[in-house]
């Protein structure tokens, strides 16, 4: 049997370990860690050697369909965009996995946190898997449903809860954009395919793709504008990508997702649930491409979320915070990665994908590391720790690494840098191009800012956590083998994956869009959505070049003065009575703007005013139906007299009132 016939249990393994584990757990080892281990595992590998056959031959992609309903298919996909998708969500969440036999030794509810996350590895993988939009949507939302099954997953804590509910509530606000973007889009298709075609299926990528230049002449009337549909679209399907991706301004889950375990928190940050949105942009590109001003939206929003979540990132003291914050800006920059997409075409999607796979690595293990700290001290509040180097230094290595990573340190113009450096800066770079082009600096200056606060905020986590002398009596020991191993070989992939990897990532992810599955001509596509290539690109200026690495040593330099040195009183600097630092800790006071004014205050009012109005007429209308009753059983109460005399005169009066009728009515007939 050919590999490429096994690829449609890449997702059907861990689905069938959630059940085995769900139900049989709590009899076998550890929870019953073993099953979801092993069935992922499983996964990787069949993805690993699917991916390694298609770099051979990155032209001829694995594609399987059986019908499902009408239009409609079931399907498998794998070309070079899904491939390094599946490998590293399989990887990674593999990792995890392991990690978490150590970090949830001690939980009661460990047979339900590894069926749950064998179900959200499975729905991530039947995301990626999907070779058309409805079977994507379904995957979709199953990873919303295990997200807020494992945020809430120490559901009994209020906060907690809360906290679940948040991130399926804001999420469900993308998610109704995608939908609605799905509808009309199938509404378009059937328009002008005539109805439901023979022996096709509509809402697959290839059909949908091949429609892409008629979709984009239709044109909508909106507020005296005229807006091609395809815009419509792309920026409902964008939407949905902001909900899940955090983006600004749906981003405000995020942070609270930090409630759940640390490992659920590594596993939706970095390889699952975050970067579902990020795919969906990349894996309908084409569409984005020729719709007019749409990449520009993405540019802008991702340009300016890396930097407004970086802010925050600077001021906050919970550890997995910090890196919350980091996870959005991260995001930020791989939203903005494809929207240069409208100076540089299909190359954006190559190093949006490339920090994507690196972000996934380095992530994971900060989040993982900050796990084996909370582990260990039992403490999430950074001004607690100090010293703690001494008692960890496995995590404290590794975590430097994952910092030098995530802050892009290294030298450009060589092969000398850590991931995070190769893919970040490709995006800083693309991002200068695009301004360069097209005269829009402002994603330019996001990026090179946020640069700036990336450093600022992961040095100062390493500092307060791992140097100086202990703030507490934490005490604090390393973790077991179980949890350091897996840090160890992220810490590897941090390091050298990017330097490895980067020229032959970019090409294979350009063969994303032509091979036997689909082959389009994006130059004609970009020409749809008005967006003018660069054809070929001078030398940036070497202070462009370097100026990534320069705002990130600066960073560093910040951090290493405030944090480790001392060298400045930070107790007027942190305090309520300065307004930036109380604006930057409040988070621009999104609770009190988004939850208590526009949620509870207005769309909660409304609905209440109209629930007690409905009330009041319903009320209303009762009473009225009571009183006419009560009024006309009155009025034939005084019509039982009880007299048979009364009663013998109505019934009289009654026939020949009658027999007067019928005689007028022969008459007139």
């Amino acid at each position: 049997m050919a590999l490429e016939n096994l690829a449609f249990l890449i997702p059907v393994l861990p689905a069938l370990a959630f059940v085995i584990t769900f139900f049989f757990g709590k009899k076998m080892p550890s929870g019953g860690a073993i099953i979801p281990i092993l069935s992922i595992a499983a996964s990787f590998i069949i993805s690993l050697l699917i991916t390694l056959g298609l770099l051979a031959n990155p032209e001829e992609v694995v594609s399987q369909s059986i019908p499902w309903f009408a239009m409609l298919n079931l399907g498998v996909l794998i070309d070079p965009l899904a491939a390094v998708m599946l490998t590293m969500v399989s990887f990674v969440s593999l990792l995890i996995h392991i990690y978490a036999v150590g970090y949830m030794a001690h939980d009661p509810a460990k047979p339900r946190y590894f069926a749950e996350t064998s179900l959200f590895t499975a729905a991530m993988l039947a995301l990626i898997l999907s070779d058309n939009i409805v079977q994507l949507f379904v995957s979709w939302e199953l990873v919303g449903l295990c997200s807020y099954l494992l945020i809430g997953f120490w559901f009994e804590k209020p906060s907690a809860a809360a906290a679940a509910k948040k991130a399926f509530l804001t999420t469900r606000v993308g998610d109704v954009m995608f939908l609605t973007g799905i509808i009309v889009l199938t509404t378009d298709l059937l328009k002008l395919a005539g109805g439901i075609p023979e022996g096709g299926y509509l809402l697959r990528f290839n059909e949908i793709f091949s429609y892409i230049p008629q979709l984009a002449a239709l044109e909508a009337n909106l507020f005296g504008l005229k807006v091609s549909h395809l815009t419509i679209i792309t920026l409902l399907f964008f939407g949905g990508a902001v909900g899940k991706s955090g983006q600004f301004p749906l981003h405000v889950w995020l942070p609270d997702a930090m409630e759940g375990p640390t490992t659920v928190s590594a596993l939706i940050h970095a390889a699952t649930m975050v970067t579902a949105g990020v795919y969906l942009v990349a894996r309908t590109f084409p569409m984005f491409l020729a719709a007019p001003d749409s990449l520009l939206v993405v540019a802008y929003v991702g340009g300016f979320t890396a930097l407004f979540a970086a802010t925050m990132g600077i001021v906050m003291n919970d550890i997995k915070r910090v890196l919350a914050f980091s996870t959005i800006s991260q995001l930020g920059y791989m939203m903005l990665g494809l929207g240069v997409g409208a100076a540089i075409g299909m190359e954006a999607v190559g190093i949006s994908l490339f920090h994507l796979v690196n972000h996934a690595f380095f992530k994971a293990l900060l989040f993982l590391c900050a796990g084996s700290v909370i582990h260990a001290v039992g403490t999430h509040d950074m001004r607690e720790l100090g010293g703690v180097a001494k008692v960890m230094p496995i995590t404290a290595i590794t975590m430097t690494a994952a910092a030098l990573a995530l802050a892009g340190i290294g030298i450009p113009g060589t092969s000398i840098g850590t991931s995070g450096f190769f893919s970040k800066d490709a995006i800083i770079e693309s991002a200068y191009l695009f301004g360069e082009h097209s005269g829009n600096w402002l994603p330019y200056g996001f990026s090179i800012a946020a640069a700036l606060l990336t450093s600022v905020y992961i040095f100062r986590l390493i500092f307060m956590t791992f140097t100086g002398k202990p703030r507490s009596n934490y005490g604090g020991h390393e973790s077991p083998a179980s949890m350091t191993v897996p840090l160890a070989i992220l810490a590897v992939f941090a390091l050298v994956f990017g330097g490895l990897t980067q020229t032959g990532f970019m090409q294979f992810l350009e063969e994303t869009f032509s091979n036997n599955f689909v082959n389009l001509d994006l130059g004609r596509l970009a020409v749809l959505g008005g967006y003018e290539l660069v054809q070929s690109a001078s030398a940036e200026p070497t202070f462009i070049l370097w100026l990534p690495i320069l705002v990130a040593l600066i960073g560093f330099g910040i951090s290493f003065v405030l944090y480790y040195l001392k060298a400045v009183d930070l107790g007027v600097l942190a305090s309520e009575k300065n307004p930036i630092y109380k604006l930057l800790y409040r988070r621009y006071y999104q609770h009190e703007i988004f939850t208590e004014f526009f949620s509870i205050g207005i769309v909660y009012g409304v609905v209440a005013f109209f629930a007690q109005l409905v009330d009041v007429l319903i009320d209303s209308i009762v009473e009225s139906i009571s009183i006419v009753t009560v009024a006309a059983g009155e009025a034939l109460k005084r019509l039982q007299t009880g007299v048979v005399q009364t009663y013998a005169a109505v019934v009289v009066a009654g026939v020949s009132l009658l027999i007067i009728l019928i005689k007028l009515i022969t008459e007139v007939l």
